[in-house]
């Protein structure tokens, strides 16, 4: 699903409502505030497995406070609008609920990816054939040579080296990464025995994506290293944990409170890497400084949140703000380049000095990943589509580094690969995997020592220290 945000266009409300808890106050203590200055019923997150609760439990209560974040969802009901205005009183800060939406699919395309770059990588690949190398290394050059058919993307960013002298040894093992999205076909042939964490916090629906875009995101970020069906590889963390938390419908919409909460179940389930391809519109400045407060609680507890800056730009004559929540200054906002490295036409920028700061970008034009059945794969634009890549690429660096949170984050704006393109729109550049050095040796019986006589090598010798020029060269040699 894909809006441009026009001027008709208004921030949608539920009729919810976020109200964010003071710094370090105990989730027991805040419901017993809020209970008697309120007289609302809430609850704790904790009193939930694993912290997973749906509309129909937040319906039968006031509202719900979410354990690792410091933030209450509280119900529309005639009694809270009268009393909401007492939590300000109390150093709370309240704010409404918004409608929040997928982005991405731009001029969809089902047909597969056009099998190209490859020419340099076969020849690469070729010249590679036959020749020694350590043992540390050659099994991941077995891997290079059977990817050389990847996507543009993961070439671009290093995923798979094109450079022979580089290879990539990450692959995401023992990181967790959850994608809040629409769902994930749990039927895509590519993801057959990989096992799945999953929760649904749309009511109504079950996890399976009924829409096709969180299956493709999930895709990019976490997709196997081959496939007997796709034209290329598309995947990058192939050996990730998988957490999938269905925050948006099989329409692509869904509510600020389901993504916080969605935030909160991969924090208590330990997840390093969130990404969000989604937002909310926005009129004017300023940003949610629950959602803000929620990403640098979640970077403190070791989990990077990434989403995607927007696709409601129209380049070069319009370029618009990043777009809730990716412009909180906690959060990792991704913009979208194309194979020529140059900023995507839909692609949001940074408009604002303090915040709302385009991070880092990716590939975000003709990604080629998976889809809901039958379609199986498609080939898509947006900044949906450039933020799975930055979430993949955190997680290779979070496995090779075992960095976390803030640290994770500079790591990957530090080694980002510098555009030509202003940081308004591009911020550190280019998102780049983390490779190794490959090592080639040469075997010294495959020198042609016979056919060099060693009389017939000239050899100097300073005057100044004698030496017998036969004996130690030839011991050497022998």
């Amino acid at each position: 699903m894909s809006k441009t945000l026009k001027k008709e266009e208004k921030v949608e409300y539920t009729g919810r409502y976020l109200v964010l808890l003071p710094e370090g106050s105990n989730t027991s203590d805040s419901i017993n505030q809020i209970n008697s200055i309120s007289g609302l019923n809430l609850k704790s997150s904790l009193e939930f497995e694993n912290e997973f609760f749906t509309d129909k439990d937040l319906a039968k209560t006031d509202g719900i406070i979410l354990d690792k974040l410091g933030i209450a969802i509280v119900n529309e009901k005639p009694k809270i609008e009268n009393n909401i205005s007492s939590f300000g009183d109390s150093q709370m800060i309240v704010e409404k609920e918004t409608v929040v939406y997928a982005i991405g699919m731009l001029d969809e395309s089902t047909q597969n990816y056009v099998e190209g770059y490859r020419d340099a990588i076969n020849q690469i690949a070729n010249v590679l054939v036959g020749q020694e190398m350590d043992e540390s290394s050659y099994a991941e050059q077995e891997s290079d040579v059977e990817s050389v058919g990847a996507t543009w993307g993961l070439k671009a960013t290093n995923v798979v080296p094109t450079n022979f002298l580089r290879y990539n040894p990450y692959n995401g093992a023992g990181i967790k990464v959850a994608i809040l999205d629409t769902g994930f076909d749990f039927n895509h042939p590519d993801f057959a025995g990989r096992p799945v964490v999953h929760q649904s916090f749309i009511s109504g629906e079950t996890t399976q994506d009924g829409h096709g875009h969180g299956t493709h995101c999930t895709g990019t970020a976490c997709g196997p290293l081959s496939s007997p069906s796709a034209s290329e590889r598309y995947g990058i963390a192939y050996a990730a944990s998988i957490y999938i938390g269905k925050v948006l419908s099989n329409g692509g919409s869904g509510g600020d409170g389901g993504i916080l909460a969605g935030i909160n179940w991969a924090i208590a389930n330990r997840c390093e890497v969130v990404s969000m391809s989604l937002r909310g519109f926005l009129n004017g400045s300023g940003y949610s400084a629950v959602f803000e407060t929620a990403a640098a609680r979640a970077l403190a507890q070791g989990t990077l949140i990434i989403a995607a800056a927007g696709n409601d730009s129209a380049r070069p004559g319009t370029v618009r703000q990043v777009m809730h929540p990716a412009n909180c200054p906690s959060i990792m906002a991704v913009g979208a380049v194309d194979v020529n490295m140059n900023v995507a036409n839909f692609s949001n920028g940074g408009l604002y000095p303090t915040y709302g700061a385009v991070d880092i970008a990716a590939p975000g034009v003709s990604v080629y990943s998976s889809t809901k059945l039958p379609t199986k794969y498609a080939t898509w634009n947006g900044t949906s589509m450039a933020t799975p890549h930055v979430a993949g690429i955190a997680a290779l660096w979070a496995q090779a580094t075992g960095l976390r949170g803030i640290n994770l984050w500079r790591k990957l704006t530090s080694t980002a690969k510098v555009l030509s393109s202003p940081a308004r729109d591009v911020g550190a550049g280019l998102v780049q995997a983390p490779t190794k050095t490959r090592l080639i040796k040469f075997p010294i019986d495959r020198i042609p020592i016979d056919r060099f006589p060693l009389e017939k090598v000239p050899i100097l010798v300073n005057p100044r220290f004698p030496i017998d020029p036969i004996g130690p060269i030839e011991r050497i040699i022998r």
